[in-house]
């Protein structure tokens, strides 16, 4: 497991599914040609010797002095899914997060950077027949903006995901809308970064002088610091999308920490110069077998 230390704050990375996949599917310009060029810093940690990436879904467990809290909540299990990896899964990820520290009813706070099928499958269980919250002590916090274009639209990549895993929310009593530049809590506030979707946001950290950022979606691999001009299919704004990762690598230079929310280990690193353009710095844990590998500084 990954965690980070940013003042206060402890943020651990809790895993649902990795997969490996062709990035094309999602960034048709990512061919191997196209990304040749970055191979320096891609290889070995983000793209694979048989060309194919590694894909993250996780959890971020992020732990203030008196919050829990969830950023994005996977796949979830027993949901019908149009991707075989992710149809009616039986994953153990409860017991992993609770072992890092985070037992279902300890949750205080579960906030998804967007409703995309992927980030939003753990907000509910079956039990009894019957789809119920997974963290029943908890507020979920849910963009107003976001929900709001969802409510009349259907996720191309999963529309059930809107009957088992949002609309049991927000027919609960545990639903709070707030807006994409909501403070969660004294350490923790919300950043809007639309395109991918429209009330997309990312969350970040400030604790003790030091600052961290959780990607979403807005970054779906590294090599999109380098090219935040390539198109990606997922996004409903390809337009702003672009202008939110212009302005996120403008903002969020070396001094912040960037968490991926779909990067593979290592998750975390720093967007720096490269030449006319950018790449990813990443950041081994010191517990990784290739924690003795030099990272470019």
């Amino acid at each position: 497991m990954e965690t980070w230390q940013i003042g206060n704050v402890s943020i651990h990375r809790v895993v649902d599914v990795l997969q490996d996949i062709d990035l094309t599917f999602l960034l048709p310009e990512a061919t191997a040609e196209n990304l040749a060029p970055m191979s320096a810093w891609l290889r070995p940690h983000f793209v694979n010797a048989d060309g194919s990436v590694p894909l993250s879904i996780h959890t971020f467990l992020v732990r203030t002095e008196d919050t829990t809290l969830l950023v994005d909540t996977c796949i979830g299990n027993d949901k019908p899914r149009p991707l075989p990896e992710w149809d009616h899964r039986q994953s153990d990820f409860l017991s992993r997060l609770e072992a890092a520290g985070a037992p279902r009813h300890g949750v205080d706070a579960v906030l998804c950077t967007h409703l995309h099928v992927d980030h939003v499958g753990w907000n509910t269980m079956r039990e009894n027949g019957r789809w119920v919250p997974t963290f029943p002590n908890a507020r979920y916090l849910i963009g107003r903006e976001e929900w709001g274009y969802w409510e009349h639209e259907d996720d191309p990549f999963g529309a059930e995901a809107k009957n088992d895993s949002i609309r049991p929310i927000i027919e609960s009593d545990l639903v709070d809308l707030v807006e994409t530049d909501h403070q969660v809590t004294p350490e923790v506030r919300l950043v809007p970064t639309p395109g991918h979707t429209p009330g997309h946001v990312s969350v970040l950290i400030v604790s003790g002088g030091e600052r961290a950022i959780i990607t979403g979606d807005l970054f779906h691999h590294p090599v999109q610091f380098a090219r935040p001009q390539w198109k990606d299919i997922a996004d409903v704004d390809s337009a702003t999308a672009e202008a939110s990762r212009q302005a996120f690598i403008e903002r969020f230079g070396r001094d912040t920490l960037v968490l991926g929310t779909h990067f593979a280990s290592p998750t975390s690193g720093r967007i720096v110069a490269d030449g006319d353009t950018f790449r990813f710095d990443a950041t081994l844990q010191p517990n990784s077998p290739q924690s003795a590998r030099s990272t470019r500084a």
